[in-house]
């Protein structure tokens, strides 16, 4: 098992590379920690590899807010200073004065 230490961080705002959406994560896995069948269901020409961090994302796009799962190779962090619409955001985190996210006490594990 390789290790690496995650690029990002919770609260951050990053967008994907290659698919038009956003958001700001609300969790981290060292590694891929979802099903298989979810794996296999990416096109192998993007498919990411499974040794690396795995986010789990509030994401929205131009169309609708729903929860993603990326890989860290996916993602670029987001500085447009923009406010995510995502609906779950404020039960997690408080907006802070320069426009970043923090988690909110009850949030953590």
């Amino acid at each position: 098992m390789s290790r690496h230490e995650a690029r990002f961080q919770i609260g951050q705002v990053v967008r994907h590379k290659l698919f038009p959406f956003r958001g700001v994560i609300f969790d981290v896995d060292p590694q891929f920690a979802n099903t298989d069948e979810w794996y296999e269901s990416i096109p192998e020409e993007v498919r990411p590899r499974k040794d690396q961090p795995f986010y789990h994302l509030f994401a929205e796009n131009d169309r609708t807010h729903y929860i993603a799962y990326v890989s860290e190779q996916n993602l670029i962090p987001d500085d447009s200073d923009v406010p995510l619409s995502h609906p779950d955001i404020p039960e997690w985190f408080t907006m802070t004065g320069t426009g970043t996210y923090e988690l909110k006490k009850h949030a953590t594990n």
